[in-house]
């Protein structure tokens, strides 16, 4: 069928799309989990037969491999909503407090419940993967949906516009597309949960908005992951994971490895190894490849351009753009220390700065006088040398001996701390963040036998569960 053009919604539509879901919320279909689990299996087939037609559009937006946009979004995508069909109604089943002497007659529990209508806005880096899932979980969950898509994206957002209203119940989980303004109508309105995706200056646009309507919000951010090498490590080995890491994507990853730490005597080995595994990725160079990505946009591809020729470091691989064309090649720089322009902001692209350091420690003071990283990488098969670097730092993952793949494994979320952003999702994490854990019990008429003196007039004795004796 082709790629379609990206269609936005008008703004003047928006409040009623909100309040549709709503509607059809308060009906109380979704507290059958019957109804959840179809909704997933339908989230699962919308994947699952327009595969081609998704790849078509992350190819056209970003210039994606199709081996990439399977490995890292499609495939994984479905057997995190497999994963949801499968638990969904062990997750949502009541959880009963462990047993007291004082408390067990009033049967105190847990109650997992829908907590309404979640607003997500997804990323265009993976804009399938962090946008899908999210609204697995808000299914999962018991809740209504709104998405709203990058528009940087526009392929695959016109795509989901189309498929999710044919495969979802269209009352209560639709998409909205568009740009600043139709994202400012949105954030206008009170939603009962949100989850937004992308950088730490929008960010701070969304908790804002969020704040004044009290809409909790969870953020999954990004920030300058950093990768510690121990000098003992086998640099041929660990190059070929930490650039497969770097270039996947084109280095649009926001777990991806940002800048690397490198001990001073090192430093050229390490460089070669790289060199050397990038050769072998791209033997004809990465512009004439089937398998390198291509940047969003190009203005994204000039930013980095900017960072590039700004670099007091010096470029011991690529270096060569081509803004038209939304190429960036992938590039190595060392000599960089912390006020260079590559390390200014998260490069978001397929550029590697070289920090050398004296030791490991000197190593953790730098990462320690950043932002709190999304990730953190240490490659070593030394177990003081990693339990080291992990006790002394603070990051949203710590990942030994490879990049990205913690992002696709069962029973962890993905989740930031600090300026990398705030909860997480994942599995039975995305369900738990659109859960409402809602305290219940039921005190029987004959407890007031034992707790009679709690109410006036007092005595001077007090109920001893009250004073928290046994």
């Amino acid at each position: 069928m082709g790629v379609q053009e990206l269609r936005y919604t008008p703004v003047d539509e928006i409040p009623a799309i909100r309040e549709k879901s709503r509607a059809a919320f308060l009906s109380g279909r979704t507290k059958s989990i019957a109804f959840r689990k179809q909704q997933l299996l339908s989230l699962a087939y919308l994947l699952k037969d327009n595969a081609t037609r998704f790849q078509e559009a992350l190819t056209s937006d970003l210039g994606r491999p199709v081996f990439e946009s399977n490995f890292l979004e499609i495939g994984t995508t479905i057997a995190e909503v497999k994963l949801m069909y499968d638990n969904v109604a062990k997750w949502s089943k009541p959880e009963y407090a462990a047993w007291s002497r004082n408390w067990f007659a009033m049967k105190p529990k847990v109650l997992k419940e829908p907590k309404g209508v979640a607003l997500i806005i997804g990323p265009f880096n993976y804009p399938i993967f962090c946008t899908l899932n999210p609204v697995a979980g808000a299914i999962a969950a018991g809740n209504g949906c709104i998405l709203k898509p990058s528009e940087q994206s526009p392929a695959t957002a016109a795509l989901l516009a189309e498929l999710i209203p044919k495969y979802l119940d269209p009352e209560l989980y639709s998409v909205v597309n568009g740009a600043i303004p139709e994202t400012t109508k949105l954030l206008e309105l009170q939603w009962d949960h949100i989850l937004y995706t992308g950088s730490g200056r929008v960010a701070r646009i969304v908790l804002a908005a969020a704040a004044k309507t009290l809409s909790p919000v969870t953020t999954e951010l990004g920030g300058k992951s950093p990768v510690f090498i121990d000098p003992t490590a086998d640099l041929k080995a660990i190059t070929k994971r930490l650039m497969w890491g770097k270039v996947t994507n084109a280095g649009q990853t926001c777990i991806a490895p940002d800048y690397v730490l490198v001990q001073k005597d090192i430093v050229e080995p390490f460089i070669e190894a790289c060199k050397d595994t990038l050769k072998e990725f791209y033997p004809d160079g990465a512009e004439a490849s089937e398998s390198y990505s291509r940047i969003i946009s190009p203005a994204s591809a000039s930013r980095l351009k900017g960072l590039i020729d700004g670099t007091k470091g010096t470029i011991v691989y690529g270096g060569t753009s081509n803004i038209e064309e939304r190429f960036v090649e992938p590039t190595i720089v060392k000599g960089v220390d912390f006020n260079d322009s590559l390390m200014s902001e998260e490069i978001f692209g397929p550029v590697l700065p070289i920090i050398a350091v004296e030791n490991v420690d000197e190593a953790i003071k730098l990462v320690n006088s950043r932002d709190h990283p999304l990730a953190l990488y240490v490659f070593s098969s030394n177990s003081a040398y990693k339990k080291k670097v992990f006790d002394n730092t603070q990051s949203g993952a710590a990942v030994a001996n490879d990049v990205l793949l913690q992002a696709g494994a069962e029973g962890v979320p993905i989740g930031g701390i600090g300026p990398s952003g705030s909860g997480g999702y994942r599995g039975k994490f995305s369900f738990d963040t659109f859960t409402h854990y809602r305290t219940s019990l039921d005190n029987p008429k004959w407890v007031d036998m034992i707790l009679g003196g709690r109410f006036p007039p007092y005595t001077v004795r007090c109920p001893l569960s009250w004073r928290g004796h046994r």
